[in-house]
């Protein structure tokens, strides 16, 4: 049983729902990735997305984009953010963190050595925005021999044929699109996602997670409703939106405050759920 699998089981147990942050490795500096981490989790993350720098990421709106510029001019590749969950692993072996990025960089280093580092780092999961469900099977067979879950993409345009693909090849969770358009989009009718998400559940065990759209505690409740997980990314990330590796401690540091501000109104109206 992977980390993300034993997460989720402990989870249903309590009867809660998963809350997973969203950031980018090395944004605004390389240095402040494996704290940022860390204070993700004393903020109620029960996993982390961690995303890895790419220069042209096609699902990306312009908040996330921008975190990727910041990351790779301060000089963090794909490497140096599989060694900050080495980093964090060193205190923290319980937290899943699932990798969220583009396959090129994967090619470059090349699928089996991506692989190896993963393991050897403590990474739980992948999802690789661009690779199709019909062409992941090795790839999904090596991850999954080395402990590690697949994670793929689901939205209101899939067509059944391949939904049925992501299903047959996704483990650890469904990664729900809540809306059509790119991460950050203002509009989300819950109502629909509701539909959608109650669809997919009754096709497959797997917990469901629902991303894009969600920007605060109202929100974060309204899917919690009916999803097994929020995820959240450019709600948090655009507290760095103005900083760069330059900038000086105290205003990164002022920033993260409101991060965290922001991951403990969206814990407390998840966790209300249960109350």
């Amino acid at each position: 049983m992977t980390r993300i699998e034993s997460t989720f089981n402990t989870l249903k147990q309590q009867n809660k729902k998963a809350l997973i942050p969203y950031v980018m490795a090395g944004d605004p500096a390389p240095n402040i990735t494996v704290d940022l981490l860390h204070d993700l989790v004393e903020h109620g993350a029960d996993m982390i997305e961690l995303g890895l720098p790419f220069s042209d990421p096609m699902a990306d709106g312009p908040t996330i984009a921008l975190a990727g510029e910041r990351a790779l001019a301060g000089g963090t590749s794909t490497r140096q953010a599989i060694e900050m969950v080495k980093e964090f692993r060193k205190t923290n072996a319980d937290t899943p963190i699932i990798l969220m990025g583009y396959l090129n960089p994967v090619e470059i280093i090349g699928y089996d050595r991506f692989i190896s580092l993963c393991e050897d780092a403590g990474v739980d999961g992948i999802l690789m925005v661009d690779l199709p469900p019909a062409e992941a099977g090795t790839f999904t067979e090596r991850l999954a021999s080395h402990s590690m879950n697949e994670i793929f993409l689901l939205s209101p345009t899939t067509l059944p044929e391949r939904r049925q693909q992501v299903l047959t090849h996704c483990g650890g969770y469904i990664y729900y699109v809540s809306l059509k358009g790119v991460t950050g989009s203002a509009s989300l009718d819950t109502d629909d996602v509701k539909q959608q998400v109650t669809a997919i559940k009754s096709e497959t065990d797997l917990p469901v997670c629902v991303g894009f759209g969600i920007r605060d505690g109202e929100s974060a409740k309204a899917v919690g409703e009916f999803a097994d997980g929020v995820i959240v990314g450019s709600e948090l990330v655009k507290h760095f939106a103005d900083l760069s590796g330059h900038s000086d401690a105290a205003a990164i540091a002022a920033a993260q405050d409101k991060m965290m501000e922001k991951m403990d109104e969206l814990r407390s109206a998840i966790d209300s759920l249960s109350a």
